[in-house]
């Protein structure tokens, strides 16, 4: 009897299909990569971001201050008049966009010429609240916001029932304005307003 050798099976042609499907999927790992590398540089971009705002405000403190300061030491009647060299304008200025940098022309510098340590450049810009320059505040022509406390008493306390109440001298409103320029182009305006108690 004759035994025929049998032929090995030649395989299948392959058609490529598990290799199609790995390249769509590493393209699409290689998509979520690059996906998830931009939302971690967006994030980092964000704090940075806030961080520098928070330090711009905290420089902002110090422009406010150094106003303040300003309008402390200032006796008599020195108030009512302008002092440009000194960022005070004795007068409300009509309606102004203090992210023009033509606004701050007449700012001070409480670093003049520099920054701080962080980079930020600080400017402040003081008005008084009233409606005529170079005047008293209690002038017949101006108008200005003004507080004026009372208290005092001969008998007993200043809430009792018909106690004499004594007027004391009015308190002038001032406004003060801080620019501060951060770093990262960063700009940071604040506006606080004070009270100064002018001379009886």
């Amino acid at each position: 009897m004759i035994r025929r050798a049998s032929l090995p099976s030649l395989p299948r042609r392959q058609r490529g299909v598990v290799l199609f499907i790995s390249l769509i999927v590493l393209v699409a790992m290689a998509l979520a990569g690059i996906a998830m590398i931009r939302s971690v540089d967006t994030s980092l971009g964000i704090a940075g971001n806030i961080a520098f705002r928070q330090a711009s405000l905290q420089a902002a403190e110090r422009g406010m201050s150094t106003a303040y300061s300003f309008l402390a030491a200032s006796t008599g009647t020195v108030l009512n008049s302008d002092n440009i060299g000194a960022g005070y304008y004795s007068s409300l200025a009509a309606d102004s966009n203090w992210f023009d940098t033509s606004t701050w022309g007449s700012a001070v510098d409480v670093y003049p010429g520099s920054t701080d340590a962080a980079g930020n450049r600080i400017r402040y810009l003081i008005h008084r609240m009233c409606t005529t320059s170079n005047v008293a505040y209690n002038d017949g022509t101006n108008q200005c916001a003004t507080y004026t406390p009372t208290g005092g008493t001969t008998s007993g306390s200043t809430m009792q029932v018909g106690s004499y109440q004594f007027a004391s001298s009015p308190s002038v409103y001032y406004r003060i304005t801080t620019r501060v320029d951060g770093p990262r182009n960063s700009v940071s305006i604040t506006q606080t307003t004070v009270l100064i108690t002018t001379a009886s």
